[in-house]
């Protein structure tokens, strides 16, 4: 009996493989003996980006991990130990907004009607709550990095490591708290920073209601060219005008010219003078104003008419505008608390353009960075309008819930953004809308109209932010700014682009970074200062902190130590489990100054972002454990990270910063920013649009294999990819269903024949010509995907892959070897097919390895488990191959891919007149350039012939005589470019020789003359077709020209005939179960005519089917019936 050394497959399901490779992997540990086993070679540093586990993973984290574990895979048949650290991030405002919903409550309730104890608990708990998922999709997915021992941002000892950092950076005097306008989210309620207010997606196009207000000088401040009896307005323009209550200033350009202008109002019709930039009279006064040239014709104007006269009186300069008062806009304003008296007046601002509203800037300190910064820097300080809370506190107008307070009248308690009222309770109009309309009647309002532009959106919330006052804790980032610069070339982008322009760009104009969250669940700010501000410390230990609590109790202020159990210098993670740092538990801690002045805990949390920007430290709990990881380089900094585009200011910028920032060094040398994954059409995913792709069902159906091979090879990981479903189907099919094909014929017939191989390899020049260009070929493919697996190009590597794996070994080299398979001795040429094609598929399996992990294990051990080969336990365990030069020949490949080129154009002639592949044909006439490519073509005439299905091959020397081209004009493109001389350009191109045609073709242009003059045609202002010959089609392609003589003798037809009665007894053999080698008797139900046919092939019949006797019949009550063409048969096999 023949042992089966090869295992047989009768289907083929890539879920089911998966699902029984990763069972191996388990069992066996393959993962940990990845790591364990390359213990002795070179360390490549991966880091993970952390997800959060409150959310389910989507279609894109498939994506995503599939890129980051391509390159530790290969790194790791490459030779490298590659330790990959799975990680949690487990603070932000993500999880508190999912909890407050989830407990009914809202940011104000925390503290009062719930603990900030049983608040962070709830958060701790609500946290992990997809983590099975996660792992489920991890595993699924073939995704190798190390879930059992994760690092959690929320642990002490990673609060611990940040704090260490954040100590560091305040030594070196980059620490510093500051009162300045940020970002602000109402409904999170806290600041951003500024790299979370450009997160993708942030600014959103909306349609804001925009003013031009006008504000009414007062006559004693105005220069003695401006006074005069009608009323002066300075125009001021804003897209937010429930900020108008809170001006105090208006900004001019002081190298501006501005003009007056006298016109009516269009509300009002009132009689006006206005200011505004010269340079934007059009803008502002187009359309709905008409000049006129004399002030009568402005004092003789009919109120009805269409348009409004405006008359330019005076030219003048910014400067002189400066030091003019203006009576207060919005009425029922209270006065500035802090010297009224400098307040309502024209200051000087070189921030002032007149690239858009009027040249005078409306200025509101209290919210916008520029405001207070030109308001500081007035002389004497225009004050902000701030009022007094009731704990008299100096807070703005609007509160922290983007509400109006008490003081502003009608518009006391009403929010500044509908946005932030419950669904279904904003009033229809607006704050900005109420204060328009108002304007207008006050004859403040020059122009009211609906503005389209960009706002920015809270990341978390989607709901607008304001610019607000606060008090935060900035990085010093602006310090170092050369310097982020100029490591960031040190750093390998993919693509590039996204290195040198969206991060370097960003860099470049890099802000301080708000560090502050007004929240609870995160990392508390490790900083303890007194009352007024004037002592503190930073904290950046536990050590630390009990040593303080410890003098706190001598000076007589706490009264124990909370840390009490805490072993100090003990760093099990039992020790560090009876703490927990955050907010609850540390802001009881009031510590001491070495004079006894109690110092209290700042109130806030830090930046989301700082958690997890501190992983390549934290995550090892350094300095204080695992110093050698950090400071001798083997965990730091990483030689690879990979994660979506927008983390160019997320997690790419944090990383990049803090590196900067403590180590003056990179945290990463490569980095693959990965694109976005959208539907078919190219839409973002969205459960709301009911196109999202559910992740595991995907991989249920069509293998994680497929899913991850399309995704690779569909798109570079930079791009945005269209996922469509119906591609992962075609990659299972064509690209794993081929591959699983030629497995299946190379184990089908080696079991046969007995093959292990056991002999010696043949040596390649005693090898057919056909083995040793597919392992030329092979050979090029180790090369080409080696070199892009190194350079960070996977895309490169699968495609080359699939086109090796389909067009050249399956639809070439098996399909022209098939017969040294099936037929003849095991002798010389049948071993050397067998090593041929079984080293090409092993070097297949690992060079798919980094991608399809499952199959290509699976491909693997059916190749080695009980052959005399390589025995590794595991694909993943085994070496990346290299390319040997010795077995390149590229005048073979040259040769062999020739042939492929004039099959392929062969074929498509056939398919063209519809003629069967099955059915003869007399020739093929191939034109040849030179004597060198005919000797080429030669070597290749019988594989062509046989792919072909031709008798004969005929050369010709140049395609003259076959290729006839026609040439049309194409009069979409040349009437536009030629008028009315196109009917003579169009005769031109008729008359064109052969020879015209031909340099065209070549050169991809041709200059003519034409009216004495000469004028260029390119190919796209024509349309070149080939003119079929009698008998003869014609195809022309790569360089080639090809005539195939389609006419049809009754020799060929019968020849026809008999090829396709064979494919319908072998697939009858198939059905029957008959093994391959089973000889049969052949019996026909056949009239004359169709036994005559088969008679005069009966050999050929017998020999392709094993056949022994063939009998004829004129009646058969069972059997297969067959009809093609014009014949109808019944066929019925017997095994002998």
């Amino acid at each position: 009996m023949t042992v089966m050394v090869f295992k047989e497959y009768k289907g083929f399901n890539l879920s089911e493989i998966s699902r029984g490779i990763l069972a191996q992997w388990q069992k066996n540990k393959i993962f940990e003996k990845s790591i364990s086993q390359r213990s002795d070679g070179p360390t490549f540093v991966f880091y993970e980006g952390p997800p959060s586990a409150n959310g389910k993973p989507g279609i894109h984290h498939v994506m995503a991990r599939t890129i980051k574990d391509v390159f530790c895979r290969y790194k790791t048949q490459k030779g490298f130990q590659v330790k990959r650290k799975a990680g949690w991030d487990t603070h932000g405002l993500p999880v508190e907004i999912g909890v407050e919903k989830e407990l009914g409550i809202t940011k104000d309730d925390i503290g009062k009607g719930i603990s900030v104890e049983n608040y962070n608990k709830a958060c701790r708990k609500a946290v992990m709550k997809y983590t099975d998922l996660w792992t489920k999709l991890t595993e699924k997915m073939g995704y190798w990095v190390d879930m059992e021992n994760p690092y959690i941002t929320y642990k002490s000892k990673y609060i611990e490591s940040v704090w260490w950092l954040l100590k560091k950076i305040y030594e070196k005097g980059l620490l510093y708290k500051g009162y300045t306008i940020q970002p602000y989210s109402p409904k999170a309620g806290t600041g951003l920073s500024s790299h979370e207010l450009n997160q993708p997606g942030t600014y959103r196009e909306v349609s804001d209601t925009s003013i031009i207000a006008q504000f009414k000088t007062l006559e004693e401040s105005l220069p003695e060219v401006l006074k005069e009896d009608i009323p002066l307005y300075l125009l001021a323009w804003t897209t937010t005008p429930w900020t108008l209550p809170s001006n105090t200033a208006l900004t001019v350009g002081p190298e501006i010219d501005y003009v007056i202008i006298h016109t009516y109002n269009q509300y009002t019709l009132k009689l006006i003078r206005v200011v505004i930039a010269k340079d934007l009279i059009t803008k502002q006064l187009g359309g709905k104003y008409i000049l006129v040239n004399t002030t009568t014709e402005l004092e003789t104007y009919n109120r009805k008419s269409e348009k409004i006269p405006y008359f330019i009186s005076e030219t003048i300069n910014g400067k002189i505008l400066k030091g003019i008062r203006y009576e207060k806009i919005w009425k029922e304003s209270p006065m500035p608390l802090d010297h009224p008296e400098n307040a309502y007046r024209v200051i000087l601002g070189d921030f002032v353009t007149t690239e858009d509203g009027t040249g005078i800037v409306h200025t509101a300190p209290t919210f916008g960075a520029d405001d207070a910064k030109v308001a500081k820097e007035a002389s004497p300080e225009v004050p902000p309008l701030l009022v007094l809370d009731e704990n008299n506190n100096k807070v703005p107008l609007v509160d922290l819930h983007g509400r109006f307070r008490t003081d502003v009248g009608r518009l006391s308690g009403q929010y500044v953004k509908n946005e932030y009222y419950s669904e279904g309770d904003a009033p229809k109009k607006s704050v900005d809308v109420q204060i328009a309309i108002e304007l207008k009647e006050q004859n403040a309002a020059f122009k009211v109209e609906k503005y389209l532009h960009t706002y920015p959106n809270c990341w978390r919330t989607d709901k607008p932010i304001l610019y607000y006052p606060m008090d935060s804790w900035f990085i010093k980032v602006s310090a170092v700014r050369d310097r982020l610069t100029a490591l960031n070339k040190k750093i390998n982008w993919k693509p590039k682009a996204t290195g040198e322009k969206r991060f370097g760009n960003w860099l470049a104009n890099a802000n301080d970074w708000n560090l502050s969250r007004s929240r609870f669940w995160g990392i508390p700010l490790p900083i303890w200062r007194s009352e007024d501000g004037k002592k503190e410390i930073l904290i950046g230990s536990v050590e630390e902190l009990y040593d303080e609590v410890e003098n706190s109790i001598e000076k007589g202020i706490m009264k124990s130590n909370p840390l009490i159990d805490f072993e100090v210098g003990e760093m099990s993670d039992a020790n560090y489990e009876k703490i927990d740092l955050h907010k609850d538990f540390v802001d009881e801690i009031v510590l001491s100054s070495k004079e006894g002045t109690p110092l209290y805990r700042e109130k806030d949390i830090i930046d989301v972002w700082f958690d997890s920007g501190a992983m390549p430290y934290a995550q090892w709990h350094y300095p204080f454990e695992n110093k050698d990881k950090i400071e001798m380089g083997t965990a730091f900094p990483a030689d690879y990270i990979a994660e979506g585009v927008d983390q160019t200011r997320g997690w790419f910028y944090t990383l990049h910063t803090i590196g900067t920032l403590i180590f003056d060094d990179i945290s990463y040398k490569n980095v693959v920013s990965n694109g976005l994954v959208l539907d078919k059409g190219g839409q973002k995913m969205s459960k709301r649009l009911g196109n999202s792709i559910d992740p595991f069902q995907t991989i249920d159906q069509y293998g994680a294999d497929a899913t991850r091979w399309y995704m690779i090879s569909n798109a570079n990981p930079w791009d945005n990819l269209k996922f469509d479903i119906e591609g992962v189907e075609e990659v299972q099919r064509k690209f794993f269903g081929t591959l699983h094909n030629i497995y299946s014929f190379f184990s089908l017939y080696a079991n046969i024949d007995n093959f292990k191989n056991e002999e010696k390899a043949i040596i390649l020049n005693d090898r057919a010509e056909l083995d040793r260009w597919i392992i030329s070929e092979l050979n090029s493919l180790i090369a080409v995907a080696g070199k892009s697996y190194e350079e960070y190009e996977p895309t490169k590597a699968a495609r080359s892959i699939s086109e090796f794996t389909q067009e050249k070994l399956s639809n070439w080299y098996v399909r022209l070897c098939r017969r040294r398979f099936w037929k003849g001795d095991y002798e010389k040429d049948k071993i050397a097919a067998y090593q041929t094609l079984f080293e090409c598929l092993l070097n297949i399996s690992k060079l798919i390895a980094p991608i399809a992990p499952f199959f290509s294990d699976y491909l693997y051990k059916n190749l080695t488990e009980n052959s005399f080969s390589e025995k590794f336990e595991s694909v993943h365990l085994s070496d990346f191959p290299y390319a040997k030069k010795e077995f390149l020949d590229s005048k073979l490949e040259s040769q062999i891919n020739k042939a492929r080129n004039i099959t392929s154009l062969a074929l498509s002639l056939r398919k063209k007149e519809q003629i069967k592949v099955r059915q003869p044909l007399e020739k093929l006439i191939i034109a040849v350039n030179s004597p060198y490519e005919r000797k080429q073509i030669e070597r290749i005439k019988s594989q062509v012939a046989t792919e072909v299905n031709i008798r004969k091959i005929e050369f010709i020397d140049d395609d003259s005589d076959i290729l006839v081209k026609e040439i049309k004009p194409n009069f979409k493109t040349l009437g536009p470019r030629f008028g009315k001389e196109m009917p003579s350009v169009v005769s031109k191109i008729n008359a064109f020789t052969e020879n015209e045609i031909k340099t065209l073709e070549d050169e991809g242009e041709i200059t003519i003359n034409h009216n004495e003059k000469n004028i260029t045609l390119d190919m796209s202002e024509v349309e070149i077709s080939s003119k079929d010959i009698e008998g003869l089609l014609v195809a022309h392609g790569n360089g080639l020209t090809v005539a195939l003589d389609v006419s049809l003798t009754e020799d060929l037809i019968e020849e026809g005939i008999a090829r396709e009665l064979i494919n319908r007894i072998q697939n009858i053999r198939k059905n029957n179960g008959l093994e391959v080698t089973d000889r049969i008797d052949i019996s026909f139900l056949a009239d004359k005519t169709l036994k005559k046919k088969i008679n005069n092939n009966i050999k050929y019949i017998c020999t392709e089917t094993l056949g022994h006797n063939i009998i004829f019949t004129d009646k058969m009550e069972s059997g297969t019936e067959v009809v093609f063409d014009n014949i109808k048969t019944k066929i019925k096999i017997k095994k002998i």
